[in-house]
């Protein structure tokens, strides 16, 4: 597919970076004014990371929702690429292929029910084929502690394999921050195993880490309860919506390698016991939270630095508050 810039004849307006055909659909949700090429950039052969005089670029549903804004500030035109999303069917991974499809990009989504299995490599090769970027936002399907080392250890050098054999330029994985203060958790282990094989495989890469997902809270709680009491630590928690993770791995994707790591979170950080609270608050939820700094997050206890982004580490802060996102995910039916 051919890149050609759009812009609208509101000359206030960004310019984007997409198909004809998702600029189509744009005009048609926006019912913007007609919208013109640029016949003195069409014709540019762009190059990844290119400057430009352009203001900056969006997505089309930028406008709806603010979790898809894009830097504007970032004076660069992107070349379409074909990236690969392993676990684009998931949270994190469906929205990124969204967003990556927006922006004109061959977003390839694959797992195992699209005939692609990264434990034992069926697929890979296919898959992989032409690609320039590879976005790992997969999952270990259990998370007892072999199984999900095996699962991250055993996926995570298939894929950096067929990647090397494809030619892929650019691998992007998605953790967590502080998996390396919380080893105590067999899960976060299995993490720091990946960032491991990924930092020492000589590839390009960037490691996004985020904090716990809001979409998570709940299973959070369910891990803390007996009968109707909720034992929950004050350890610093930082948790951050899953649509806000999707476009930072986005970024990630269509940027430039790091070779290191990306941390992102959320913009409020509280105790883990406070945020329950505040989540029963708004649900109705009836259960009795009890502050016990011995109360377990996944095998891991956490202090105030455990699962949170600490002083000397650089983190970008995502926009979205707790009490806007519950306010568009109120469960059916509360405890």
């Amino acid at each position: 597919m051919t890149p050609i810039v759009w812009a609208t004849q509101d000359s206030s307006d960004l310019l984007q970076l997409a198909s004809p055909e998702n600029m189509a659909l744009w005009q048609e949700r926006r019912g913007s004014p007609p919208l013109t090429t640029l016949p003195d950039v069409t014709t540019v052969p762009f190059e990844f990371g290119m400057s430009t005089d352009f203001r900056g670029f969006q997505t089309a549903s930028s406008r709806r929702d603010s979790s898809h804004q894009f830097l504007a500030e970032s004076r660069k035109v992107i070349r379409v690429m074909k990236i690969v999303v392993i676990g684009g069917t998931g949270l994190i991974g469906s929205q990124v292929i969204t967003q990556l499809t927006e922006l004109g990009h061959e977003a390839v989504s694959a797992s195992p029910r699209s005939g692609v299995n990264t434990l034992t490599g069926e697929g890979l090769a296919e898959a992989l084929a032409d690609a320039h970027t590879v976005v790992d936002v997969s999952n270990s399907p259990s998370w007892a502690d072999d199984d999900v080392l095996n699962f991250f250890t055993t996926s995570t050098r298939n894929l950096l394999a067929a990647e090397r054999a494809a030619g892929v330029q650019h691998h992007v994985a998605l953790s967590i921050v502080g998996a390396d203060r919380a080893s105590e958790s067999g899960y976060m282990r299995a993490k720091i195993g990946q960032e491991k094989l990924i930092a020492e495989s000589g590839s390009p890469y960037s490691i996004v880490r985020a904090t716990q997902f809001f979409e998570f809270v709940d299973g959070i709680v369910d891990s803390m309860t007996d009968g109707d009491t909720v034992r929950a630590p004050q350890g610093a928690f930082q948790p951050i919506a899953a649509a806000d993770v999707a476009t930072a791995v986005t970024r990630a994707a269509i940027g430039e390698p790091v070779n290191g790591i990306i941390n992102i979170a959320g913009p409020e950080k509280l105790g883990m016991d406070d945020f329950i609270r505040i989540r029963f608050a708004a649900t109705g939820d009836a259960r009795q939270v009890v502050t016990d700094d011995g109360a377990r997050y996944y095998g891991a206890v956490l202090d105030d630095s455990t699962i949170v982004p600490v002083d000397g580490e650089e983190v970008t802060v995502l926009p979205t508050r707790f009490s806007d996102w519950m306010a568009s995910h109120t469960p059916s039916a509360t405890r």
